[in-house]
């Protein structure tokens, strides 16, 4: 097979970062070569933490157990409040930043905790031991874009082929007749309801690439009977899945076809390349501003945050 989207996030630099598209095709090549760790939990009562994306994959991974979820802010009240909480499941792809903040806590609270991470060495990982770690593979990829790092956590619990994703990307979506893209400055995506947890994930894509640039709104097709068009706006509705016949004037109007058997993995890859298609047809607003960007988060930190994350 030729890994040639690997190839670009193995040798791009700073001045050359790839877009959004280019790392999803690039995990689905990963992910067809490398083994996931299998995913097991002695627990009846996780909380659940993550931050941003993490707190995302944390409630896909678990959404049909009996888990409490909680992010960086509000995991600390949680610990201390909910007495039912038998353990804790931190997820973080660098295994730094707030993960040993929030594995220390829960250890001086007496729960037992378990990690799940792409980095084999972090801090976290020190505290708490390598046999309480699941270890996912990932890709070189930019800052931020924590595209084969989820992916693969997402995919240890599905169990989808990626090669059928990336086939299905290949003849569906790259043949689509689309509208220009970058002639709109607002979207508005409409994801199927069973895939009410991947909204997050989408909205801190735009966010991280965007900023407040363009504007943006992710719903389920449920949700979208209530109150988010009362304001109409010139703004493209791009519906995954299910035809969108309703929202929007017919113009602004884009159906994205979903895999017949699409799990997360599917609307997380598919929704994330249409986000790359948006970020090419406008100004390089994260190219222009991810290095200033980690040079700030260093100093937050205390540490080296990298706009390239080996």
């Amino acid at each position: 097979m030729d890994y040639k989207n690997i190839e670009i996030l193995n040798n791009f630099d700073q001045k050359d970062i790839p877009g959004l598209d280019i790392a999803v095709l690039g995990a689905l090549e990963l992910f067809q070569k490398e083994k996931l760790p299998e995913l097991s939990f002695d627990t009846k009562h996780p909380l659940v933490v993550g931050s941003g994306n993490a707190e995302a994959v944390g409630r896909i991974i678990f959404e049909d157990k009996d888990a409490i979820f909680a992010s960086e802010s509000n995991y600390e009240k949680k610990l201390e409040q909910i007495k039912t909480i038998d353990s804790v499941i931190v997820i973080s792809a660098s295994g730094e930043k707030h993960a040993p903040i929030i594995i220390k806590r829960a250890l001086e609270l007496g729960k037992s905790v378990l990690l799940l991470t792409n980095n084999s060495h972090g801090e976290a990982v020190n505290l708490i031991g390598s046999d309480k770690v699941f270890v996912f593979p990932k890709n070189r990829e930019p800052y931020t874009y924590n595209t084969s790092t989820y992916m693969g956590m997402i995919l240890s619990k599905t169990h989808e082929s990626t090669k059928d994703i990336s086939d299905f990307i290949e003849k569906h979506i790259d043949t689509l007749t689309m509208p220009s893209l970058g002639k709109y400055d607002k979207y508005l995506f409409i994801v199927p309801p069973k895939f009410s947890n991947i909204t997050r994930m989408l909205q801190i894509k735009f966010t991280e690439l965007f900023g407040r640039k363009i504007a943006y709104n992710i719903e389920t097709s449920e949700y979208m009977k209530h109150a988010v068009t009362v304001v109409p706006s010139n703004e493209l509705f791009i519906s995954f899945g299910d035809e969108n016949k309703t929202w929007g004037t017919p113009e602004n109007r884009l159906n994205i076809p979903l895999p017949e058997n699409a799990d997360y993995a599917s609307i997380m890859a598919i929704g994330y390349y249409i986000i790359g298609q948006i970020q090419r047809q406008n100004p390089p607003y994260f190219k222009e501003n991810i290095v200033t960007y980690t040079d700030g988060l260093s100093k937050i930190f205390g540490n080296t945050v990298s706009p390239i994350v080996e």
